[in-house]
């Protein structure tokens, strides 16, 4: 069951990938993330009345808590990151650099949660590597070929805190029902995607989202939620160096629409990168 979990997990957040740039066409990435985090916390706590464990609140450890909270701060980094980076470069590319976070997550795991690094994971994991590398191609005239680098330094931003966030959420998660972690931490996104709002002086631009952006920004917060519950019930069951190359899988659900809606068409050479994360994601699952 949490293998299934995992893959609709990845669906999901192919998914959001494509809605959230969508819907930050004109609307600033980080009011955006600030919006669609509104949206993400109102599915997660329907979710925890659905399941019936907002009673077990009061019986969370002050550490499972500290990680639940500390993982929240990993994922509002990401995302600001991660959504900065595909309002400014090529959906492909954030993706591929976003989802080498995988290897990071096999590391950290090792070290910090004892699980075993088989040959197959450790193939894998090259694989990844080398794939996402292939996929940075330069393209001229693109915003990965001169027009604007910076996606490049969001992308990897977004790699590492997500890495991050699997560790501790998998630590936050031990001993706490799937759904009422999955809507703490995400309770500490808001307080700190708005926080950022606010500090960086955007706070007006929240009114002045154009209504079809809305809707875009609206429905990869859905899609999030969904990605979210499936990614932690998984988590909770299966091994983190497991459940993490299967959601990122879901980059070829945004190649896909990435085609079908922006026209973002893969050379060879990114074809083949693609290929190359694919397959090391499939190698990993047979370890």
């Amino acid at each position: 069951m949490w293998m299934l979990l995992a893959f609709g997990s990845a669906v999901f957040a192919g998914l959001t990938a494509i809605l959230a740039k969508c819907g930050i066409r004109t609307t600033d990435s980080t009011v955006a993330t600030a919006v669609r985090t509104i949206i993400v916390l109102a599915f997660s706590w329907v979710m925890v009345f659905i399941t019936g464990s907002q009673g077990q609140i009061a019986g969370i450890e002050p550490v499972p808590l500290l990680f639940l909270i500390l993982s929240g701060l990993s994922t509002g980094a990401s995302w600001l990151c991660y959504f900065k980076a595909l309002q400014v470069g090529d959906i492909n590319k954030v993706v591929a650099v976003d989802k080498s976070s995988v290897v990071l997550t096999i590391l950290l795991a090792w070290i910090f949660l004892g699980e075993g690094v088989t040959l197959p994971r450790a193939i894998g994991a090259l694989l990844i590597g080398a794939g996402t590398f292939l996929m940075l191609e330069k393209k001229p005239g693109g915003a990965a070929g001169g027009r604007k680098k910076s996606w490049l330094f969001y992308a990897a931003g977004s790699a590492v805190f997500a890495s991050l966030t699997s560790i501790l959420g998998k630590a936050g998660i031990t001993g706490v029902e799937s759904n009422l972690g999955t809507a703490i931490r995400t309770g500490v996104v808001l307080v700190m995607a708005w926080a950022m709002v606010f500090i960086t002086g955007k706070a007006r631009e929240v009114s002045r989202i154009p209504q079809k952006e809305l809707g875009f920004i609206a429905l990869s917060g859905v899609c999030t939620g969904a990605s979210w519950l499936c990614y932690y019930r998984a988590l909770q069951e299966g091994p983190a160096s497991v459940v993490a190359p299967i959601d990122k899988l879901s980059i070829l659900v945004t190649a896909a629409f990435s085609y079908i809606v922006f026209h973002e068409k893969l050379t060879k050479k990114s074809g083949a990168g693609l290929a190359a994360i694919v397959w090391g994601t499939l190698i990993m699952l047979a370890g």
